[in-house]
């Protein structure tokens, strides 16, 4: 079935039930009328049967019009832009089938709205237009949304994770070798693993691994790291055990092509993290640290590094357990890209549980407050780079109050130099909120060598004065003064 005849099928079920319920028959008046089954009639609304001439020909009088009024010329004005919507793709772009939403639901939901949702949606599409968006971006909009909406724990990874341990006697303890794993993608498989195989395309350099499947051959970055040879690995085989058809060939999403490759490489990730850093262990010593009165950078990075973990993959592996074993749903992961040499901070990956928390990405172009740890740190490092001093990575926590609200955050960041990008550093941040569940569960929160700072989201939208840190003008608190200032005036002279 094509498109087309998928979604006339769809405006049609939306016509038929304007025009039954305009004239106030129930689905079994319509069907004594028609001689058609209430079941099919039904059917026909859902947009999900179109009739065959001779029931057209029964349905017709007993609705009272005439075939030209169904005609998609005459459609009528409220379902204009349900039309106009369904012939963007803009609705088959979003993967409303891993949610359990029928399209023809959503559609009919709009179409029965008022006439400002119409217009509403109108102005998406222009603005989706004009500002030339990539269904690429829904794809990852809908896996945030997704990963959320299950806490970013998923029972089923975890089952087959253990299993694919058991099936293959993988020693209990961590880390495990990288060579273990290349020899399990190669002899139960069939993998060709090329060392350095990138070497001859300096446009593929900023990847880690690329995939060819023709000859399932796996091209790797010369640099891999052995942490990062395990993690491409069990990746590798995620794909193959869990049977993950649809994927990319980059080590890294270039874009989405569709949302079952994203949710897929998802999986992958997922699974991976799963095998390198075991359920039970780790939530095991994650409850140790928790414990801990005082805060301890040096161990929070033994605990990263005893399972030999990038600080992505063991970020990651404490989003899967924190919410789901200790009760902190409550929490946003930030990764932050920063480039010295022009000094850009961009945020490239996010994930808030529970609820948008007040730190999060923008697409404005304004300059994120340079007072959260995320930032602050990325500076220090680019100072030490500077200096020519050498290090691996460095960790610093922070408790950060929102100026001119109650929240606040314990925020734990870790930052490192990009790899394999050169000149690039970046940060990952785990803010959890302190409300009665943090302060049950983690000793540490209060300890005075933890730092707080009043921070705001951007400095164009932070009020505060003097701010030593600043990096660009209040413009957006300006305008919003302004335009109070020329409120009040305005009033002044109505009274």
């Amino acid at each position: 079935m094509s498109a087309k005849t998928r979604n006339e099928k769809i405006l049609f079920g939306l016509r038929i039930k304007q025009l039954r319920t305009a004239k106030g028959l129930s689905f079994a008046e319509l069907s004594q009328r028609s001689g058609l089954s209430i079941s099919y009639l039904n059917e026909i609304e859902k947009g999900k049967k179109y009739p065959k001439p001779e029931k057209m020909e029964a349905l017709l009088p007993a609705l009272g019009v005439e075939a030209a009024e169904l005609a998609p010329s005459s459609m009528h004005k409220k379902l204009a832009p349900v039309a106009e919507l369904l012939e963007s793709n803009f609705l088959d772009d979003l993967p409303l089938d891993v949610f359990g939403i029928e399209l023809s639901k959503v559609v009919e939901i709009i179409a029965n709205a008022p006439a400002q949702v119409g217009a509403f949606i109108s102005a998406l599409l222009d603005i989706s237009r004009n500002y030339a968006l990539r269904e690429e971006n829904f794809y990852f909009a809908a896996l945030r949304s997704y990963l959320e909406l299950h806490y970013n724990y998923f029972q089923e990874l975890e089952d087959a994770a253990t299993a694919f341990c058991t099936r293959y006697q993988l020693p209990a303890a961590r880390p495990l070798e990288p060579e273990l794993l290349q020899r399990l993608l190669e002899d139960e498989y069939g993998y060709h693993v090329v060392e350095n195989g990138l070497d001859p395309w300096p446009e593929l350099q900023h990847l880690r691994s690329v995939y060819v499947p023709s000859r399932k051959a796996l091209l790797l970055h010369r640099n891999l790291g052995r942490t990062q040879r395990a993690f491409q690995f069990g990746k590798e085989l995620a794909f193959q055990y869990l049977q993950l058809r649809e994927r990319a060939v980059t080590s890294s999403l270039l874009r989405g092509r569709s949302f079952e490759e994203v949710l897929n490489h998802a999986k992958a990730t997922y699974f991976s993290d799963a095998i390198l850093l075991p359920l039970k262990p780790f939530m095991e010593d994650v409850a140790i640290f928790l414990r801990k009165d005082r805060w301890e950078g040096g161990a929070f990075l033994e605990l990263m590094k005893r399972y030999g973990a990038t600080p992505e993959m063991f970020y990651h592996r404490l989003t899967n357990v924190l919410p789901r074993f200790f009760g902190l749903e409550q929490l946003f992961f930030l990764r932050f890209v920063h480039t010295p040499t022009n000094n850009h901070f961009e945020v490239d990956r996010e994930l808030h549980l529970s609820r948008r928390h007040r730190p999060h990405g923008n697409g404005l172009s304004e300059h994120y407050c340079r007072r959260w740890v995320s930032i602050a740190l990325l500076e220090d490092l680019q100072h030490m780079q500077a200096d020519g001093v050498s290090i691996d990575t460095i960790v610093r926590a922070q408790r950060s109050r929102f100026i001119g609200h109650e929240e606040e955050y314990l925020c734990i960041t870790i930052a490192r130099s990009a790899y394999p990008a050169p000149h690039r550093n970046v940060s990952v941040t785990l803010g959890l909120l302190l409300n009665d569940d943090t302060r049950s569960q983690i000793g540490f929160w209060h300890d005075p060598a933890i730092p707080m700072r009043e921070v705001h989201t951007t400095c164009e939208r932070c009020h505060l004065q003097d701010c030593a840190e600043r990096a660009a003008p209040p413009i957006v608190v300006e305008k919003r003064q302004q335009f109070q200032r020329i409120q009040s005036r305005l009033m002044e002279l109505e009274g």
